[in-house]
């Protein structure tokens, strides 16, 4: 991340600039709701194009084995949820979710005229423009037209870089990843402070390791409309010299009882905790969890990485319910697209088109959400979508966050009411 590196040669009015952000903030009367006492947004990027049918399976479907001979999921090594869908193995805990009526699945989730270009498809979804010409992502207009006067910590993404979704005219959030805020930390001289925190993170599972602790989002970097390179560089640096120092602050006063894996995506999620715990007035988070594009050897690959979502939102889930604000969270996934519905020759699965996805938490009404797209009447040997991936979003937005739609997804979308 440049901000940390090159945080030494910004100028002093880079803090001035922070410090008149909160100061323009805190005389606003729209800054009454906030992530300290509303509700709040968890996004989880599956990056790479999750393959929705290995994930919820039709097990009463010949169509699907016969297009997966040997990737093919059998039914007593699912977890029957009803309906002849059954969850892959790997994921335990949504299944208790889902039997809880605290899992929300949403089948059949796409766009017209779809793109397998990871990089289109993903800046697509982060957008919410399916012409791929948005300068904003659909949470930055969020933030702009919902959080006006909100702290710059309205939004914060554990990636690499900034997601293409925080784009924004006004307020695009802050980023960061934990080797950054170390590094910075450490640089700056509250060696001891940084170094016991992150010893601390995922004791006694595992130390950070100085690898992001977020897989890349593979579209475009969001940011201020209109900023130029210099602004770029310098806001970023400024993100990581005071906003790092302020979550410090903050998630280093929360020791979660809660056994957190040493994934990259539950150091996220452990995180993310810490930050709701501390009070943080951020609305949305952001997390990445990566190495979906399974085009050979998927059988072990991708029950892995999904046995590794399993447990990080297992212990996240358990995290929120200790501190008493899981009913103050909403987690929603999202991948760019599906795999296609038959296998290849390298024993994985290509860039296909429609998929499923996951709400969860306490405040979501469970079940099933759309039908499970054909697997006989294809679109170009790809599942065809039943549900705009923008009414998933609208769904959140009015529902769960308590804005109007329409402003931020540039058109209506009905709500699919999947929030109780």
């Amino acid at each position: 991340m440049l901000g940390a590196s090159s945080a030494w040669t910004v100028p002093m009015f880079v803090e001035r600039t922070f410090a008149d952000l909160h100061a323009g903030a805190k005389d606003l009367a729209t800054q009454a709701v906030t992530g300290k006492d509303d509700t709040i947004l968890v996004v989880l990027q599956l990056a790479g194009g999750n393959d929705g049918l290995n994930t919820l399976v039709p097990y009463e479907d010949d169509a699907y084995y016969n297009a997966r001979p040997r990737l093919a999921k059998q039914r007593k090594d699912l977890i029957q949820l009803g309906d002849g869908m059954g969850l892959n193995r790997s994921m335990p805990f949504l299944g208790e979710l889902y039997n809880e009526g605290e899992l929300a699945v949403v089948q059949g989730v796409g766009y017209p005229n779809p793109n397998r270009s990871h990089f289109v498809s993903t800046s697509i979804w982060e957008t919410g423009d399916t012409a791929n010409r948005s300068n904003t992502g659909w949470l930055g207009r969020y933030f702009d037209n919902a959080c006006a006067g909100s702290d710059p910590t309205v939004g914060i993404s554990l990636n690499k870089t900034q997601p293409e979704s925080f784009g924004a005219m006004r307020n695009p959030g802050v980023c960061l990843s934990s080797p950054e805020l170390y590094r910075w930390i450490h640089s700056g001289g509250d060696k001891d402070g940084a170094e016991q925190f992150f010893e601390s993170l995922n004791s006694p599972q595992a130390p950070v390791d100085g690898a992001s602790i977020a897989e890349p989002s593979v579209g475009k970097v969001g940011g201020i409309v209109g900023e130029s390179n210099l602004a770029f560089l310098e806001r970023v640096a400024m993100d990581a010299r005071v906003s790092s120092k302020k979550i410090l602050e903050v998630a280093s006063k929360h020791r979660s009882r809660v056994q957190y894996g040493g994934t990259p995506i539950s150091r996220s999620l452990n995180m993310v905790a810490r930050m709701i715990a501390g009070k943080m007035p951020t609305r949305v988070y952001y997390v990445s969890h990566g190495g979906f594009d399974t085009h050979n050897g998927q059988a072990n690959s991708h029950d892995r990485l999904l046995g590794q979502l399993d447990e990080a939102l297992k212990s996240f889930f358990a995290d929120l319910k200790q501190q008493g604000n899981a009913d103050r969270v909403t987690l929603m996934t999202f991948s760019e697209f599906g795999r296609r519905v038959s296998e290849n020759a390298s024993g994985g699965t290509d860039h296909g088109k429609a998929s499923c996805l996951f709400v969860a938490g306490s405040p979501v009404k469970g079940g099933f959400y759309g039908k499970q797209p054909s697997l006989t009447k294809l679109d170009q040997g790809d599942l065809k979508h039943g549900i705009d991936f923008r009414s998933v979003y609208a769904t959140v937005l009015g529902d769960w966050l308590k804005t109007h739609p329409g402003p931020v997804l540039k058109g209506d979308y009905p709500s699919l009411g999947f929030m109780g």
